[in-house]
């Protein structure tokens, strides 16, 4: 999976303070919440994963996030990322509102509600 799509490492003074994976796929369809987000909505041609995403707390709300979508998008030019938040979770779902995410479905996990959101890189 590493070597087939890439994944966004951002670093301050040489700590890693972020990254944002992206994935086929293929790597992650055994897991139950991955096909449980493909029933929902399963993309266009060629779709992949987008997430997780991790961003330090104290590098929250600088701008980190957009920087490293950006830098994904550039690679992965013309393909669609497809991804999934908690329900619950209001500030991710602003932070992928914000970077241009739509929401596409919404599907049931475990008795936890998620919403899938995707965009075309």
């Amino acid at each position: 999976m590493l070597s087939e799509m890439p994944i966004i490492v951002a670093r301050r003074e040489g700590r890693i303070v972020g990254y944002l994976v992206s994935s086929p796929l293929s790597a992650a369809t055994n897991m139950p919440i991955i096909q449980a987000k493909l029933r929902a909505y399963s993309g266009s041609s060629n779709p992949y994963n987008h997430g997780p995403v991790c961003i330090a707390e104290d590098e929250r709300n600088r701008g980190l996030i957009s920087a490293m979508f950006q830098a994904l998008r550039k690679r992965l030019k013309g393909r669609e990322g497809i991804a999934f938040v908690r329900r619950d979770n209001v500030a991710s779902l602003s932070a992928h509102a914000k970077l241009g995410m739509r929401q596409a479905a919404e599907f049931t996990h475990d008795g936890v509600a998620y919403v899938v959101v995707a965009y075309i890189a």
